[in-house]
């Protein structure tokens, strides 16, 4: 009985976090430019590499989002998810060190998103245990 439970959980954690990935990626694979502005605005990369992350990025969370909700490739893309939060964790940390007054482009690229702060680093770390959870979980469940 526990173990159906476990499952059940490991299920909803990926359809949450599944989701919020694909809903991440969408306005950031409309507004490549937009998001390129955001992820220049932490001041952590070249050029070169921001406008490389601003089209990859994005399609790499779609991905990774579909698979998570449709169960493909769960080990793969819960790891793939785990990267990508520690990163997002490690930009806004500095962001917020650094005090810069900026959109996370996290969700919205229109420069009306939300602002980088402890609520949108602790809504990461949440987003990071989840993923774990779901990694640690994908050949148990299988």
């Amino acid at each position: 009985m526990q173990n159906k439970n476990v499952r059940w959980i490991v299920l909803l954690l990926r359809m949450l976090v599944g989701s919020v990935f694909v809903y991440a990626a969408i306005g950031k694979i409309w507004n490549p430019q937009g998001f390129a502005n955001d992820i220049d605005n932490y001041r952590m990369l070249p050029y070169l590499l921001v406008s490389v992350m601003a089209t990859v990025l994005p399609w790499l969370e779609l991905l990774c989002g579909f698979f998570l909700i449709f169960g493909k490739w769960l080990r793969g893309s819960s790891l793939i998810i785990i990267v990508m939060n520690l990163i997002f964790i490690v930009a806004i940390g500095s962001a917020i060190a650094r005090g810069l007054d900026i959109t996370c482009g996290c969700f919205s690229v229109s420069g009306e998103g939300t602002k980088v702060g402890v609520m949108r680093l602790v809504e990461d770390i949440l987003l990071l245990g989840a993923a774990v959870v779901i990694y640690l979980r994908a050949n148990v469940d299988d």
